[in-house]
């Protein structure tokens, strides 16, 4: 039987094979796809925030569904509707170059417009749940459209429906997000306020937040295309108000942030403090200028990369009875 690699459609660059491999450009792709392949199925956008740790024995849908559309608006806001293949980071462009704010903090994230939901991906102080209004989608067992709007996804901290009772149920094809007329800026983030600061910039627009926001995830983050990562590879850890003063009690320094109730730690300080930074094995690497970020380091296999996550998870346990639980999907 054939297999089809995925090391084109996986931000990690990793190699895997899966047993079909489908390009959606419309609905009807989907539904000729299920009468035509068995399950199960597996979806892929950009394949920024999965690792394919071994073969997928599964019809893989490379989500291809393009097009931004203005659907309604009124005196304050604009209601656009995305294909679910169209990039992320287009959708922000497009935002701005209308003048529309509420993603403008999201720039520079890698990945599709129908992965952000599933995800709740964030950055900088802003979700995109805060903009979201509706999704459309479609089961991949029954074919029936299914529309999703806010109170329905569940959305949480890098979290929604997608990840726990709906996860790979739902191929999604089209999201509809809110969009202001009114500029509403948050530059409560430190690092946008000081190179904001550094560039005298006092009223800043949307077009300059944007770029801020872009310069700071470059000088952190590495390019795909050069060093296969997909981005942070762990979400930061929410502890409770005792937990969190037991660690403050051991480690004055340690970097925390309220939420609700509760704390949340930052996973790449913990990582950081444990000696993982900088470190390579089997090809697998944490890069050198940010924890969190887990690097394709000349392995061919997402194995080694699942393996140096395992490793880095065990020993922040042991160290600071903190899980740091993994912010991309891991597959095989």
């Amino acid at each position: 039987m054939n297999k089809f690699s995925l090391q084109p459609f996986n931000t990690f660059g990793v190699d895997a094979q899966c047993s079909n491999l489908i390009k959606i450009y419309s609905e009807q792709d989907i539904y000729d796809t299920l009468l035509t392949y068995g399950d199960p199925y597996k979806v892929v956008g950009g394949g920024s925030n999965i690792l394919l740790a071994g073969d997928i024995e599964a019809t893989v849908m490379l989500n291809q569904i393009k097009g931004i559309q203005v659907i309604d608006e009124d005196d304050n806001h604009v209601l656009v509707t995305v294909g679910g293949g169209e990039n992320w980071h287009n959708l922000v462009l497009w935002s701005i170059s209308h003048n529309l704010s509420g993603l403008q903090n999201l720039s520079l994230i890698p990945g599709s417009v129908g992965a952000a939901p599933i995800q709740n991906i964030g950055a900088y102080g802003v979700e995109q749940s805060s903009c979201f209004h509706s999704l459309r989608a479609i089961s991949l067992t029954s074919g029936l459209t299914k529309l999703y709007y806010r109170e329905d996804c569940k959305f949480g901290y890098r979290d929604s429906i997608f990840k726990k009772l709906d996860a790979g149920k739902y191929i999604i094809t089209h999201v509809s997000y809110m969009l202001s007329k009114e500029v509403n800026i948050n530059v409560s983030y430190g690092a946008i306020r000081n190179e904001l600061n550094n560039r005298k910039i006092e009223t800043p627009t949307l077009k300059q937040i944007s770029n801020v926001i872009c310069d700071i995830r470059v000088s952190k983050l590495p390019d795909p295309l050069v060093v296969g990562n997909a981005g942070s590879f762990f979400k930061n850890p929410i502890v409770t108000i005792e937990a969190y003063e037991s660690l403050l009690q051991k480690y004055p320094e340690i970097v925390a942030f309220p939420f609700g109730d509760q704390m949340k730690l930052s996973a790449g300080w913990l990582i950081d403090r444990a000696g993982w930074k900088g470190h390579s094995q089997n090809g697998a690497g944490v890069y050198k200028n940010h924890a969190l970020v887990l690097i394709n380091d000349g392995t061919n296999s997402g194995g080694d990369i699942w393996q140096l996550a395992m490793d880095i998870q065990a020993d922040v346990l042991t160290k600071y009875g903190v899980e740091v639980a993994p912010e991309v999907n891991v597959w095989g």
